[in-house]
């Protein structure tokens, strides 16, 4: 796929010029006009451009913010107030960055559970994937560093909560995980210099994350884009340039996208927080239930399903450690995708065993999110823990053994067979296809 030819073609002599010596304009020609683009693309595949969307604009308003915001625990909360209530067009700034977070979450999770819908990170795009779940990790770490920001109650507490985590490592290997506390909090308690800290890596690490995603769409044209039929392009007469099918597409998305998103930032900018969050941070108070933001309460009810017993398994002293190897282990997991899954067949179009468990696995991270934001006892550790095993029953389990028992439904023999074919399985034995109309 990278290596198919451009058509840019400069028409002014200073054009010539410049691409003669550097000829970075036909190289984005190449990549973003001409590129081959399968022909049977649906509006999942929209959400690569509306996450690179997200990822500009949490940057352009991140860097305005931080020339108004103050890092320190006296008037960190204050400033947030001055952005919103003083700034020129601060509430709207504000609002942006707050409400983007969320879009852009939104936006990734649908993006993650295409790729194992239709199979993306299967060969040869396992590179691909795994750069994508690195851009996950770098995502939520960026967020967490973000949520901290504001110094409300809420801010104040997750973090105290969530970085007192890695002393569980002090099971493994004694004052491990107490120094690497106190290296995070910069001293014995979450306090002004903690907070110093985590605003320099939450301005730092977005431009890590841009790194990551250029590394990411150059894997892209290189294996070239997956499709929902899962077979690889075997002529020129399947795929489109990218310009004007794809984009034109992605347009109509990003608007659809852009709406939701301008009704939060407009309408509701705070509906996606949590009250607790805007009352100033104060560590003599400690809220009666504490949550971090939405987007990580799936793995958040994953850590505290691990108690001292799991479905009845004592787990002792060690049940901190497994919660917090649970937790991480939910994620990283996912860059083993590739190897887990046995099947041959890329879409689950093909597969109805699979896309029974894949629906289940869609079910299990809507309940865990759930069950997230609900107080970590009866009941809900009980359902925590059931829907953690059905977590990873999906990539051990049900990823290994249903490609080696379930027969898949007919593949068509080509993109186009499956775009032209009679129900989008394939054409009759001797049918001819109509000639392609524009």
């Amino acid at each position: 796929m990278s290596g198919h030819s451009s058509s840019y073609q400069p028409t002014s002599r200073w054009g010539k010029w410049w691409d003669e010596r550097l000829p970075v304009a036909r190289m984005m020609h190449g990549q973003f006009v001409d590129f081959p683009t399968p022909r049977n693309l649906n509006y999942m595949w929209t959400f690569g451009g509306i996450l690179m969307f997200c990822l500009v604009a949490q940057i352009v308003t991140g860097i305005v913010l931080a020339m108004h915001y103050q890092p320190s625990d006296t008037a960190a909360f204050n400033s947030i107030e001055h952005i919103r209530r003083d700034v020129n067009y601060g509430w709207m700034l504000r609002s942006f960055h707050a409400v983007g977070a969320s879009m852009f979450f939104i936006a990734v999770f649908l993006h993650i559970f295409r790729g194992l819908y239709y199979g993306s990170y299967k060969a040869p795009r396992e590179v691909l994937w795994i750069l994508g779940v690195i851009i996950l990790l770098v995502m939520m770490a960026t967020a967490f560093l973000g949520y901290t920001l504001p110094w409300g109650q809420m801010s104040f507490w997750g973090v105290t909560v969530i970085t007192n985590l890695f002393s569980a490592l002090d099971t493994i290997w004694d004052g491990l995980g107490t120094g690497i506390v106190e290296w995070l909090w910069g001293g014995y308690s979450v306090s002004g210099v903690t907070l110093n800290r985590f605003f320099s890596l939450h301005y730092l690490l977005p431009f890590v994350l841009t790194g990551v995603v250029i590394l990411h769409i150059w894997a892209l044209h290189v294996a070239g884009q997956n499709n929902p039929t899962g077979l690889d392009i075997k002529q020129p007469a399947e795929t489109v340039p990218m310009h004007p099918y794809a984009t034109s597409k992605d347009i109509v998305a990003m608007f659809a996208f852009l709406t939701l998103f301008a009704w939060f930032a407009f309408f509701l900018p705070d509906y996606l927080g949590h009250a607790d969050n805007y009352i100033e941070a104060n560590p003599l108070v400690t809220p009666p239930h504490i949550v971090p933001e939405w987007y990580f309460l799936p793995f958040y009810a994953i850590l505290r399903a691990f108690t001292g017993s799991f479905l009845g398994i004592p787990l002792g002293s060690y049940a901190k450690l497994f919660g917090v190897v649970a937790m991480f282990g939910s994620v990283i997991i996912l860059a083993f995708a590739p190897w887990l899954d046995s099947s041959r067949v890329r879409s689950a179009k093909y597969r109805p065993m699979y896309r029974m468990a894949f629906w289940a696995f869609a079910f299990t991270c809507v309940a865990l999110g759930y069950l997230g934001s609900k107080p970590a006892d009866g009941v809900y550790v009980l359902w925590a823990q059931i829907f953690t095993v059905l977590y990873f029953a999906f990539f051990l389990v049900a990823m290994p053994v249903l490609g080696l028992i379930e027969t898949p439904r007919k593949l068509p023999k080509s993109i186009n067979d499956a775009v032209l074919g009679s129900g989008g399985h394939g054409m009759p034995a001797g049918a001819t296809a109509a000639p392609e109309t524009r």
